[in-house]
């Protein structure tokens, strides 16, 4: 074989290895950059700038695998702090889904669903926000299967745990997502030496064993975990579990100095994916 074929061969070998991860370092900085971009966007209030430095945005969704040309599902966005970052770091190039309350199953839901409709209705601020149903029996239906490149959700395990309906919300979330594709999950954390409670008296805390076996059965496979959401000062153990903390305070002014100097719940942060890619 001529020589100079074999030398111009061997020079090809790095260059293909190299092109793929110069492209995903790329595409990291490209995703912080949206990312810096939404977080600084004067859109956002005081006090939810006031929580970046526990809840640490930028960080967790670049755990997550986060960028801008995807098709995000957030489950469960309460007010839409989250919201505020990925629909505007999403606009233009990705799609932003919220995955919220069924307004069906109560007046409650209803204006819920409303609230945040009304609140994130600005499009030269957020683009186009997609909201869905989600609840007990519908939460299949909030995507196409084989359809969503990332899903995330921020402490509401507790709260499908309490409800019964965590296996039905983990095997949604693994239908509606591509094969490769990912689920971040931030939680409140319990201590693993612990005993599991039952049903609702989670007190907003859940141990990362029992999120980890809930994603594995639904078919994920765990692919990280951080530190980057972790308190040591949270003993997970408060009068009125971890509303007790900040911003809660559910107390009020019994302790409060104790309770803001402890801070925001520690809390695991996961990223699992869907086989297949």
């Amino acid at each position: 074989m001529n020589r100079a074929f074999l030398v111009a061969a061997a020079l090809l070998v790095p260059a293909a290895v190299a092109a793929p991860a110069q492209a995903a370092r790329a595409s990291e900085t490209d995703a912080a950059a949206a990312l810096d971009a939404a977080i600084a966007g004067p859109w956002r209030s005081e006090a939810n700038r006031a929580r970046d430095r526990y809840r640490h945005p930028k960080e967790t969704l670049l755990f997550f695998g986060f960028r801008p040309d995807m098709t995000v599902i957030e489950i469960a966005p309460g007010g839409g702090w989250y919201t505020e970052i990925l629909a505007p770091a999403l606009k233009g190039r990705g799609q932003y889904i919220a995955a919220h309350n069924n307004p069906a199953v109560s007046p409650a839901a209803a204006k819920a669903r409303a609230d945040f409709l009304q609140r994130f209705r600005d499009r030269e601020v957020y683009g186009q926000v997609n909201v869905v149903n989600f609840g007990r029996g519908i939460m299949s239906s909030m995507a196409a299967p084989n359809s969503v490149d990332l899903i995330v959700t921020f402490r509401s395990i507790h709260g499908f745990i309490g409800n019964n309906v965590a296996d039905e919300a983990f095997r949604a979330f693994y239908t509606v997502l591509k094969p490769g594709g990912r689920l971040g999950i931030e939680q409140h954390r319990q201590r693993e030496d612990r005993p599991n409670l039952p049903g609702a008296n989670q007190g907003g805390y859940v141990k990362e064993s029992q999120v980890i076996a809930l994603a594995e059965a639904a078919g994920f496979r765990l692919v990280g975990r951080s530190e980057i959401n972790a308190n040591p000062r949270d003993t997970a153990d408060w009068p009125d579990g971890v509303w007790t903390l900040p911003p809660t305070l559910a107390l009020g002014d019994k302790d409060r100095a104790k309770y803001e100097a402890i801070g925001e719940s520690d809390r695991m942060t996961l990223v699992f994916e869907k086989p297949g890619r």
